[in-house]
């Protein structure tokens, strides 16, 4: 008796843990019976079911991430661009998304790539470089995700958004806009250094022409301003002169004999009855 206690617990447990599922928050789930939907359970709680007869498929209903493989596309340049994408999307009607694609996410995943393949694909053949990688980005993504919505009406699921990560050059196109960017830079460097030599030479003809102007008004002034001395100093050495005669001749004597022996070296052969000794020798007098 006790074996079949047992037993028929054991049965029990496994019947009403069969016939038991639960729901949360972020699911949806959808009951089958051999296959065939009976009812979509939106609401989180716990659930009860036909073990054997019934099976449960859950759907998360949160947001979802498709982060596409970088692909390689070609401009309207025919330049080729490696584009690195994603898309956010999730579930809207379950039962939908159920009868479309079986359930697989793998499968809408793979569905959703080729479809943001070939809107990448149509909107960067109509662009340039230049557009795809500053201009018009946030044009594209609109109208690829326009384009997507439109694609997987029949899925159940919506698109929240299309977002383009990163755009890069492949290495030949890499290679060849550096070479121009750099032969620009230096058409431009060469440009500035010819313009800038010739304001240097510019500014330095003018400052000579300056420089020449300025010393030969100050030369002009000196020789004025000397003559107006000299002429001042001529005069007072005339009113001096014609004051005392005598003293002066005493005085210029003075100067003349200070001037002549200043250097312990020198030696002068003069007859002393000269009238440079007049001053010396009364005779002379």
């Amino acid at each position: 008796m006790k074996k079949i206690a047992i037993i028929l617990l054991v049965v029990v447990l496994f019947v009403s843990t069969s016939a038991l599922y639960t729901v949360s928050e972020t699911q949806t789930a959808i009951k089958l019976r051999l296959g065939e939907i009976i009812t979509v359970e939106k609401e989180p709680g716990l659930k009860f079911k036909t073990p054997i007869v019934n099976n449960v498929v859950k759907f998360d209903n949160r947001i979802q991430t498709l982060d596409a493989p970088a692909e390689r596309f070609l401009t309207g340049e025919k330049k080729n661009v490696i584009v690195d994408s994603y898309v956010k999307w999730r579930i809207t009607d379950a039962e939908q998304f159920y009868k479309s694609t079986g359930g697989s996410m793998a499968r809408t995943n793979n569905r959703l790539a080729q479809i943001i393949k070939t809107g990448l694909k149509s909107e960067f053949s109509k662009r340039t470089i230049a557009d795809v990688v500053s201009g018009e980005r946030s044009e594209i993504m609109e109208n690829i995700t326009q384009l997507a919505k439109k694609d997987i009406g029949e899925f159940g699921i919506e698109i929240v958004d299309v977002r383009i990560k990163r755009i890069d050059l492949s290495q030949e196109v890499s290679n060849s806009v550096y070479r121009r960017m750099q032969a620009e830079r230096q058409r431009v460097a060469k440009e500035f250094r010819s313009k800038g030599a010739e304001e240097a030479e510019i500014i330095r003809a003018a400052a000579d022409k300056q420089r020449t102007i300025i010393l030969a008004n100050a030369y002009r002034d000196s020789e004025k301003i000397r003559g107006e001395g000299d002429a001042i100093s001529a005069n007072n050495y005339a009113k001096a002169y014609n004051r005392d005669a005598n003293f002066y001749s005493f005085y210029r004597s003075l100067e003349s004999y200070k001037k002549s022996f200043s250097s312990r070296g020198d030696i002068m052969v003069l007859n002393p009855n000269t009238e440079f000794f007049r001053h010396f020798n009364p005779k002379v007098n």
